[in-house]
């Protein structure tokens, strides 16, 4: 039939044909790089999900990327202990042993973001931790900032406190280190490149998300379930899960997602099976009517809470609860979110 065509109509023709075999190319080459952006709030883990990804899908963590960690290791019980006795001190928890007192002072004249070493403190901090003032202090931690990994810490002091101490993966998987600026992390899955984007969840690093924010496949927003009855470091008188979801609210709403898929991470599903023992979720969220030291009923409602968040009925929110710092039940998730970001993406481009 070309030769029945005007001259013009078959320059027509062969553009349209050049035109369709790029998009075509475009198309294949959207297939094989994905963005997944991770939001959230500060501390709801999306650092440590990165480092997940390192260790499931890349090389991991050698000794000597081990070895970088040891000094943050260092200075996370530092700072944790700083936070207990200032802790002690607003809620005027006195230590049993009165000798304590002069060992907190002690550390309280170390530097936590110079620390290269816990001598000649190992001791010092051993007997603090475990003076019953102090783990009373720590049972009350919601009306006080303390970072999740204190407990794991301070309970290993015998093994991190040794000469030869090496920082092992799960040392890793627990380091808080605020996240500051946008991080990526590209790695390859099935021949496809996921480009996983990390950025600082704290409110003065919000600003700068929405460089990130073109192009994107699926955003993952990380909610952390034991944040219930915490406050906000940069504002206490906010909720930490109130901020989380009015954040979730703002970014299910934005343009930029609206051909985005949106899967929700409720994790720290450990920090609530423990929590929800001794704090109820009515007491922070009345309209919860569900049974009292009930993890799975507690969870179930705080999914149900962002999920109404949702304004538009045809947007499909995808949940799972994780434990950031358990790779198996990360390997698992992931797996998952990664069969449905590929058969969305195939939808997308019309390939399915």
């Amino acid at each position: 039939m070309a030769c029945c065509l005007s001259p013009e109509a078959q320059e027509q023709r062969r553009i349209n044909q050049l035109i369709e075999k790029e998009l075509k190319k475009n198309r294949k080459q959207a297939r094989r790089e994905l963005k997944l952006l991770l939001l959230g709030t500060g501390e709801s883990g999306k650092s440590t999900f990165i480092k997940q990804m390192r260790i499931i899908h890349g090389n991991g963590y050698n000794e000597a990327d081990r070895k970088g960690f040891k000094k943050l290791v260092f200075q996370n019980i530092y700072t944790a202990m700083h936070s207990l006795l200032g802790g002690m001190d607003t809620l005027h928890i006195e230590f049993v042993d009165a000798s304590n007192k002069q060992r907190a002072q002690q550390i309280l004249l170390v530097e936590p973001d110079i620390v290269e070493s816990l001598e000649p403190n190992v001791e010092l901090i051993k007997m603090l931790w475990s003076d019953q003032g102090m783990k009373t202090c720590f049972d009350r931690r919601r009306e006080f900032q303390l970072t999740d990994s204190a407990k794991y810490y301070l309970d290993a002091l015998q093994r991190i406190g040794a000469p030869n101490y090496l920082p092992d993966t799960q040392d890793v998987l627990r380091v808080r280190v605020p996240t500051t600026g946008i991080i990526e992390y590209p790695f390859n899955l099935d021949k496809v490149v996921f480009r996983m984007v990390d950025v600082g969840g704290q409110r003065s690093e919000r600003r700068k998300w929405i460089h990130c924010f073109e192009n994107v496949t699926s955003t993952i927003f990380l909610v952390a379930l034991s944040e219930y009855d915490q406050v906000l470091v940069e504002s206490e008188d906010q909720n930490r899960m109130e901020e989380s979801k009015a954040l979730f609210k703002t970014i299910i709403t934005y343009r930029w997602f609206k051909n985005s898929s949106v899967i929700l991470f409720l994790n720290k599903k450990d920090l609530l099976e423990d929590k929800i023992m001794t704090s109820n979720l009515i007491d922070y969220f009345p309209q919860y009517q569900g049974p009292l030291q009930d993890a799975i009923a507690a969870r179930e409602f705080i999914l149900r809470m962002f999920a109404e968040l949702n304004p538009d009925p045809e947007k499909t929110i995808y949940p799972h609860f994780t434990c950031a710092t358990d790779t198996e039940n990360i390997r698992f998730v992931f797996a998952a979110v990664k069969d449905t970001i590929l058969q969305l993406n195939l939808k997308e481009y019309n390939l399915v």
